[in-house]
């Protein structure tokens, strides 16, 4: 939760409300992409069944969740990391396992794309970004990111299929600067006590490997194009996959800001790239967007405050119908807004107390 107004934090309890964050993903040898997708994924759908419910909703996956642990994406070979193993629990997973109630589907007006504002709107967003002021992380700290997340399923009882959101839940995550360590607690898809990412393969959000990319954005941009054209899944379009990189890149970690800012204007070079009038985050916030949509009608969307141009959130929302699919346009597949974001002294620290 956010510190009170009249608490002056610490340094290694200092909470982030200006600087955007990328997300921390492991990698994996290229070719491999696709059957650890559907392993992992078909395990934790496993473990998410229930004795009550014999056809559970078909879950998609959280991205959140796919980008700490589970996928590889383009953004992984950015960090140089090597092949290798991760722990997704010592226990057994059903353990404290908090389970998730569901709605009905999460509905919202598709805003109105410009192609033409994207570039405009990212100019000052990078500028925005360069301007903020952010303690360094010292050797040792990890950073710590809360959020409220919610996803979209499509429910099969028989015959019949519906679809489903899950309530609006918590998630927190931690990762070493040198990204070899971090924890995850999220409900419905870890235990209570959550999960640990600890692992010998460098996370592709650590700190200490954002520090060193490129602040150049075309170097950045053709880097992150080489690494995606080698590892992504090549059913996904080659520039929705920088898109993809460099939003993940911006979501649930912590880059210096001339980084972030030179991630901005990378993505302001990607063909496709629209500007949104109003979209709104998983905590109702409403801001403009940055968005793209992925060729199989929907559209992911960074969300930003309209004043300050700080990164609220990101959600993803179904703008074109498609035959056969029980998602209906202005259907909201996921969404998440930032909370909180912090330097803390150890892993499982919450800003404010003890760990």
């Amino acid at each position: 939760m956010n510190a009170s107004p009249s608490h002056q934090p610490h340094p290694a309890e200092w909470t982030e409300t200006q600087s955007l964050l990328p997300c921390v993903e492991r990698d994996l040898p290229a070719g491999r992409h696709q059957f650890h997708k559907e392993q992992l994924m078909a395990r934790i759908h496993e473990d998410l069944r229930t004795t009550t419910r014999p056809e559970p909703p078909k879950r998609r996956p959280n991205p959140f969740l796919r980008r700490t642990v589970l996928l590889p994406a383009a953004a992984l070979a950015l960090a140089g990391a090597v092949a290798g193993g991760f722990a997704l629990s010592s226990g057994d997973p059903h353990d404290g396992r908090t389970a998730l109630a569901t709605g009905p589907a999460l509905t919202t007006t598709v805003g109105a794309a410009d192609a033409e504002g994207a570039p405009r709107l990212l100019d000052r967003i990078s500028l925005a970004a360069a301007d903020t002021s952010t303690p360094t992380p010292r050797k040792g700290q990890y950073i710590y990111i809360e959020s409220k997340v919610a996803s979209t399923y499509a429910s099969s009882v028989g015959d019949k299929t519906s679809v489903v959101s899950e309530e609006l839940h918590p998630r927190q995550v931690w990762n070493s600067l040198d990204g070899k360590d971090g924890w995850l607690i999220e409900p419905g898809q870890t235990g209570d006590e959550g999960i640990t990412l600890a692992s010998e393969v460098v996370m592709s959000g650590a700190y200490d490997v954002l520090a060193t990319l490129p602040t150049d954005p075309d170097a950045l941009l053709r880097r992150i194009y080489r690494e995606s054209d080698a590892t992504r899944d090549h059913e996904v379009p080659r520039d929705q996959a920088a898109f993809t990189a460099i939003g993940d890149l911006l979501t649930e970690s912590y880059p210096p800001a001339d980084v972030s800012a030179a991630l901005y204007k990378a993505a302001a070079k990607i063909p496709g790239v629209v500007a949104v009038d109003d979209a709104v985050d998983a905590t109702g916030r409403h801001g403009v967007a940055i968005a793209r949509e992925d060729g199989t009608g929907e559209r992911t969307e960074w969300i930003f405050d309209k004043k300050t141009l700080r990164f609220l959130g990101e959600r993803v929302v179904v703008v074109k119908a498609v035959a056969g699919s029980p998602f209906k346009v202005g259907t909201v597949v996921f969404t998440s807004a930032i909370t909180q974001r912090a330097v803390v002294d150890s892993n499982r620290q919450v800003p404010g107390g003890a760990s």
